[in-house]
């Protein structure tokens, strides 16, 4: 069997072909990246980058792919997010891909991501972070310092449980700062259950028929934190107010779990609401028993501001 290199011979465009190959060599052995990988390997020899010949086109043309790229969505190379990186392998020079800067922070970012669990809250508060948090005013900048503190308190859980009470007018940026929270204890590997509290409430109502109540609650009463948003907007009944938020609040006062809120109503204005049922009763004892497990283990923090939601 003949040798490609006698092959060639008789081959009829075998000019044009090593005129391509030339150009190909030359493309890769002036290639900075190549050359400083050169100079840190002396054993490779000219035999090896012509064996290699084809990988280290791939490596080149992966390098150039890499210049300038921003995102994921853009990447150019054989693997999404992946950039090649040469190595000696026995008598040839190989390729392996690893992640890069890019992906890297994707990676990061779904970490942080997985840990935060959410139910009816918008994507856009889940990427919430502090620095895109309006300051534009007093008792901003002390929700701002206070949503602080609470995340030092996680490092340190002998500092006790007490959560947050947010409460404003529509729009001010309640729950969005509640997801600033989430992402920066996410980044502490501290998990945070976020539940838009009507949407949750009115599907306890629908679970009775299928049996799944107990087990739908579990989920919430035994979150690490636990984000109430939205509480008072929902149509209260005795049963959602007793052996649904009742049952979430004794549990997590009992482990000692934080539970933080965001409303429209302060503590006195819950309380009327949550005394009122859908059958037109007044339990006035049973809210404020409701109340004295959130007044007591939360800090009520005022939220003013304009409607951001009007821009």
């Amino acid at each position: 069997m003949k040798s490609i290199s006698e092959a060639m011979k008789d081959f009829p465009e075998r000019d044009t072909i090593q005129k391509q190959l030339a150009t190909y060599k030359r493309e890769v052995l002036t290639n900075p990246e190549w050359k400083a990988f050169y100079r840190a390997h002396s054993e490779i020899t000219d035999q090896m980058i012509d064996r290699s010949l084809p990988k280290l086109l791939e490596y080149v043309d992966g390098r150039k792919n890499c210049e300038g790229c921003t995102s994921l969505a853009t990447c150019q190379n054989m693997i999404n997010g992946y950039e090649p990186e040469l190595f000696i392998n026995g008598k040839t020079i190989d390729i392996r891909y690893n992640r890069c800067r890019t992906r890297i922070a994707s990676d990061e970012f779904k970490k942080v991501q997985s840990l935060i669990k959410s139910y009816s809250i918008p994507k856009e508060i889940l990427s919430a972070t502090f620095e895109q948090f309006e300051q534009d005013g007093r008792d901003r900048f002390n929700a701002l310092r206070l949503a602080g503190d609470f995340i030092k308190s996680m490092e340190n859980e002998s500092d006790g449980f007490k959560g947050l009470y947010f409460y404003g007018d529509f729009g001010v940026g309640k729950t969005f700062l509640m997801g600033a929270i989430a992402n920066a204890l996410a980044k502490k590997k501290v998990q945070t259950m976020l539940v838009y509290t009507p949407d949750f409430f009115r599907e306890m109502k629908t679970s009775i028929g299928d049996q799944t109540v107990d087990e739908k609650l579990e989920v919430i009463k035994t979150a690490r934190v636990l984000v109430l948003d939205d509480i008072g907007a929902e149509s209260m009944s005795s049963w959602v107010r007793d052996e649904v938020l009742g049952s979430i609040l004794q549990y997590r006062m009992m482990e000692q779990l934080p539970t933080l809120y965001t409303s429209n109503y302060d503590y006195d204005e819950l309380e009327e609401h949550m005394s009122y049922s859908q059958k037109g009763g007044v339990e006035q004892l049973k809210a404020k028993r409701i109340m004295e497990r959130i007044k007591h283990y939360t800090t009520p923090v005022y939220i003013g501001g304009k409607n951001r939601r009007e821009r």
